[in-house]
């Protein structure tokens, strides 16, 4: 009986074990978010690598930002997201220029750092609020942003008359 008991007991343990493990387990949404995100990052580079570094200062117009400056701007709210969410202050610092080395560079660390800071997060840690949002809502949000400013810049290579990367699901 003493045997049993013991038995039992172990079990008890070992199965709440498991299950508090489980909760600290990263997040599927955060796998699922993580996928999409570096194809993202592939084709957010794949753009900026499209437009030649002498267009960099293009603009459509006098009052948009200029191709450099749209992926730089990518990059400052990807950082800005993605501290939120963290908790922490944003390590962007605004580039002196424009110019297609600094920028490329500039919006893959962006992605990395996004990277890093979703890649171990758990379901609840997703649920926490953080300023006016959730943690979920901040990789909704960043990703939403990111996309939409990679769209623009598409168009600013289709008027140069260059053919945007395709987008790889």
């Amino acid at each position: 009986m003493k045997l049993l008991a013991a038995v039992l007991m172990c079990a008890a343990f070992a199965g709440a074990t498991f299950a508090a493990d489980e909760a600290k387990s990263p997040s599927k949404y955060g796998a699922e978010f993580l996928k999409h995100w570096a194809n993202a990052k592939e084709l957010t580079v794949a753009v900026a690598e499209a437009m030649p570094a002498g267009d960099y200062g293009f603009k459509p117009n006098p009052e948009e930002m200029s191709f450099g400056e749209q992926i730089a701007h990518i990059a400052a709210a990807n950082y800005s997201y993605c501290a939120r969410m963290s908790g922490a202050k944003s390590p962007f610092a605004k580039p002196a220029n424009y110019d297609k080395a600094t920028v490329m560079k500039l919006v893959g660390e962006s992605f990395d750092y996004c990277t890093e800071a979703v890649k171990n997060l758990t379901d609840e840690q997703f649920n926490e609020t953080k300023g006016p949002m959730t943690v979920r809502e901040y990789t909704e949000g960043v990703m939403m942003h990111m996309a939409h400013h990679r769209g623009q810049t598409e168009v600013y290579l289709r008027l140069k008359n260059i053919k945007p990367p395709a987008y790889k699901f």
